[in-house]
C-alpha cells in the first residue's frame, strides 16, 4: 500500500491561528489617532542638525526626504551646523502643511 504524506502547512496554519486568538492583546492598533500636520523642509546644508522643540530629529537631508508629522500647536524648528550661524523659527501647526526653506549662513573667518 502506498504511503500518503500530508503537508504540514494546514497544521502550522491552525496552530498559528489558535495562538493568535489566545493572545488578544497582540492585536495591531494604530500608534496614535491624534491629528498631525506635515512639516516639509528644504535647505542648503544637508548635514545640518535639525531639532524641533529641543528634540533632535536628524540631519536636514533626512528631514527633507522624510518630512515630520507635527501635532497641532506652536513648535520651534532649529537647524545648526558648526561653521554656520544657527537658524530657527517658530511655526504653528494648524490644518495645512508647513513648508520651510532653511538657509544657513556661513560664519565669516
Amino acid at each position: 500500500m502506498p504511503v500518503v504524506r500530508s503537508s504540514p502547512a494546514p497544521l502550522v496554519a491552525a496552530a498559528a491561528l489558535a495562538f493568535a486568538l489566545a493572545l488578544p492583546s497582540c492585536q495591531l492598533t494604530p500608534y496614535s489617532t491624534a491629528p498631525t500636520v506635515s512639516l516639509r523642509v528644504r535647505g542648503n546644508v544637508a548635514d545640518a542638525h535639525v531639532t524641533i522643540d529641543d528634540i533632535p530629529v536628524g540631519a536636514l537631508g533626512y528631514v527633507t526626504a522624510r518630512g515630520v508629522a507635527l501635532p497641532p500647536g506652536k513648535h520651534r524648528v532649529t537647524a545648526e551646523r558648526p561653521g554656520y550661524f544657527p537658524w530657527d523659527t517658530l511655526v504653528e501647526a494648524k490644518d495645512d502643511p508647513i513648508y520651510l526653506q532653511i538657509t544657513l549662513v556661513p560664519i565669516p573667518d
